[in-house]
């Protein structure tokens, strides 16, 4: 199987139809167990992109967090975070979308045209949009809100494994691993937990 890297082909048939500004945009955490999912949205410099640019999932921690510091130093960067209690009251691919629209936001220029990692618009989204699936690994701009979206949700995951040791969040940064799993069955959910995901429901709910 051959792995695709990203690249500005999608952003440079924009560019040459006369689409100036244009917005990546990713989330992170939608799998865990715990913690929010956070989003990004990044307008590159078609002139001034940092090299070595992938999604987040192809690239090791340590060079997320240079290309994270770089993409802000030379891009436009938004970020939006959707909470606990919304993905639990709206689950959490609507959540995700929320976060999305959220950074968009949070851009300091509104774009005139955004590519989205899936295969939907979110909703209240009214900007000119395209979504493409598997798009961090086919969009240099969608794989740039990728790599901004995974390291500040680390950051909050770390800042939350401070209040909860026992979970290990700064290091499986509230994905189920086995020893989540573990130490959510001995001391049971935390405010922090998604009560909505299987798991999670499950223990509060056997009886």
């Amino acid at each position: 199987m051959v792995k695709t890297v990203p690249d500005f082909a999608f952003e440079q048939t924009l560019l040459n139809a006369g689409i100036p500004h244009i917005a990546g945009t990713d989330e992170a955490g939608r799998g865990p167990l715990a913690g929010p999912v956070v989003a990004a949205a990044v307008i590159l410099s078609p002139d001034d992109i940092p090299d070595g640019l992938n999604d987040s999932k192809a690239v090791g921690k340590a060079r997320r967090i240079i290309l994270a510091a770089e993409l802000r130093a030379r891009a436009d960067v938004g970020v939006g975070v959707a909470s606990v209690r919304e993905i639990e009251e709206v689950n959490i691919l609507r959540a995700s979308h929320l976060a999305m629209v959220r950074a968009i936001a949070n851009l300091s220029r509104s774009p005139d045209h955004v590519l989205i990692d899936g295969n939907m618009i979110p909703r209240g989204l009214n900007i000119p949009s395209t979504p493409i699936v598997k798009g961090d690994a086919r969009s240099l701009t969608i794989a740039a809100a990728s790599i901004i979206a995974k390291t500040e949700r680390d950051v909050i995951m770390v800042d939350l494994a401070q209040q909860h040791p026992e979970f290990g969040w700064e290091t499986n940064a509230g994905y189920p691993t086995k020893s989540h799993t573990i130490a959510l069955q001995k001391h049971g959910p935390t405010p922090h937990h998604r009560r909505t995901f299987g798991p999670v429901h499950k223990m509060l709910y056997q009886d």
